[in-house]
């Protein structure tokens, strides 16, 4: 092989590679302001346990509930739509305790495409078919792989749908 077919294959490897520490081609967090709702109803639980005393649903139940409040606010907090090389990962946070991954081999369809307020945001279950993973707004991308459906809420929808296609392509040829 001469030098140059040895560079262009190691070019090659190195971008098809996942390097965790190379920078990620595609990287977007968007926050939501659901976990102040999530934290103002732990202060309620946690207030209630603390001024009324004597009952044990007060005093253990409650502070508790409150501690799980407060985890839950902060693992909703932002969704971050990140390249990990071979797979699109989703990850809401700044505590990360749901994660969702992508493959882009199985990608099929991608397309932008809107939420309703019946869709709401979250983690679930969409009635129009699919997942959703939303933290806030009614902008998404509507990802189908493996012939499931997955819509990302995203204020970054253009890009994200942009560079899904990117991949996608790559992939295909």
């Amino acid at each position: 092989m001469s030098k140059e077919d040895l560079a262009a294959r190691s070019q090659i490897e190195s971008c098809s590679a996942m390097d965790p520490t190379q920078e990620p081609k595609y990287e977007h967090t968007q926050n939501g302001p659901w976990y102040l709702l999530l934290l103002a109803v732990g202060v309620v639980f946690l207030s209630v346990g603390w001024l009324a005393p004597g009952d044990p649903v007060t005093e253990v139940v409650l502070p508790v509930s409150a501690w799980a409040m407060a985890l839950l606010a902060m693992s909703f907090r932002s969704l971050t739509v990140l390249d990990r090389g071979d797979h699109l990962a989703l990850r809401f946070g700044p505590i990360s305790l749901f994660r969702k991954r992508v493959s882009y081999s199985d990608l099929e369809h991608v397309e932008r495409g809107r939420l309703s307020i019946l869709d709401g945001w979250g983690i679930h279950y969409s009635l129009r078919g699919g997942w959703v993973w939303s933290i806030w707004g009614f902008d998404c991308v509507v990802v189908r792989y493996r012939g499931r459906t997955l819509r990302i809420g995203t204020d970054d929808a253009d890009n994200l749908v942009d560079f899904l296609n990117r991949q996608r392509q790559l992939r295909s040829a």
